[in-house]
């Protein structure tokens, strides 16, 4: 997998209107690993796409009312079957971290790439999942000299309190086995 101008080669875009440009000072630092599913603990439909391209039905589901009007997105789904989908560029500053902080500065968004992968926190993610999700690690590693390894975290440890994803079923280990 290759990174493109800012874009990953050989992927499907799907631009969300959801994004702005990063602060001029801001270098890419931080990869956030989210879990999401639309409606929660179901799979397969397109919903979070929708979601983050502001063309979620509010009445598809009994939840999706307080979805209506929320203007959120990520740089990257990753669908259990492995099919990858990217929504905002990774120069640009993509809304998916929320309230949060990490290693003393707070805003994450403004120096952090975000990759959601279909899911929940108590559902195992799929083998798919975690080949693909490797791959494009690699990319951004090999693209972005201001990425470490290191610096790959979930939802739950920028925004604490707030949020559980990827949850208890990510299997950071076997993700750290991928990369090496």
């Amino acid at each position: 997998m290759q990174i493109r101008d800012h874009q990953l080669a050989g992927v499907r875009s799907c631009p969300s209107p959801n994004h702005d440009a990063r602060p001029l000072d801001a270098a890419i630092e931080l990869v956030v690993v989210h879990g999401i599913s639309l409606p929660p603990g179901c799979f397969g439909a397109r919903d979070v796409e929708s979601l983050f391209c502001n063309a979620i039905d509010p009445c598809a589901h009994a939840g999706y009312g307080e979805l209506a009007g929320m203007r959120v997105s990520s740089h990257v789904l990753i669908h259990r079957t492995g099919a990858c989908v990217q929504f905002v560029p990774f120069h640009l500053r993509a809304w998916h971290a929320g309230v949060s902080a990490w290693g003393g500065r707070a805003g994450c968004n403004d120096f952090s790439i975000g990759i959601e992968l279909e899911g929940a926190d108590d559902v195992p993610y799929a083998d798919a999942q975690y080949a693909v999700l490797a791959r494009v690690l690699r990319a951004l590693l090999d693209a972005y000299a201001s990425l470490a390894i290191d610096a790959i975290v979930g939802h739950s440890d920028i925004a604490p309190g707030r949020k559980t994803d990827p949850g208890p079923a990510f299997d950071w280990p076997r993700l750290r086995r991928g990369l090496a």
